[in-house]
């Protein structure tokens, strides 16, 4: 819950920096949503079933398979067969998971330089990709069958770009130097 605090603590500056006059219009974290997709692996139910305890140790929440819902044969997916694995947080969850990616994950990818800035899509909400679920303390090596990476998105309540950097910025998220 340390976010949660560092969160009160920057409401202040976050407001006045924005002119946010209203408290309720200050900018805050509504959800985060970590997916993978299955890809050829889709098809052994031991490796997906791998996939989705691995998410949900790096969640700390249960993961979700997702099926396909229709048959694609450039694809090769069928209709009904797994095609990826997703888990949304909320909450104490999603606030811890923030505080562990910031903290120790990030910083532990070989070579980082930063997140991009240029996952924003316009309405206030960041995207980016891990290569590898290595980087997470809970993930035992000897357990995993196959490394495989994810897509993390960050949804805020704000409706720009501009506010959404400043509000992860100031949270600890570690961007990549260079203009935006």
């Amino acid at each position: 819950m340390r976010i949660k605090q560092k969160y009160n603590d920057i409401v202040p500056a976050l407001r006045e920096e924005l002119g946010i006059k209203n408290v309720m219009q200050t900018p805050k974290l509504e959800k985060i949503v970590i997916s993978v997709g299955a890809g050829e692996e889709g098809k052994d139910t031991k490796l997906i079933q791998n996939m989705a305890d691995t998410i949900s140790l790096i969640a700390g929440q249960k993961a979700l398979i997702t099926n396909a819902k229709k048959s694609v044969a450039g694809f090769k997916a069928r209709e009904g067969s797994p095609s990826g694995i997703k888990v949304t947080l909320r909450g104490a969850n999603m606030f811890n998971f923030f505080d562990k990616l910031v903290s120790i994950a990030l910083p532990r990818v070989k070579d980082f330089r930063g997140t991009p800035r240029k996952g924003f899509d316009g309405r206030g909400n960041y995207s980016f990709g891990l290569q590898e679920q290595l980087m997470f303390p809970e993930v035992e090596f000897d357990k995993v069958l196959k490394t495989h990476g994810m897509n993390i998105n960050i949804v805020t309540t704000t409706e720009n770009d501009k506010e959404a950097f400043l509000l992860l910025e100031k949270l600890g998220m570690p961007f990549a130097k260079g203009r935006k």
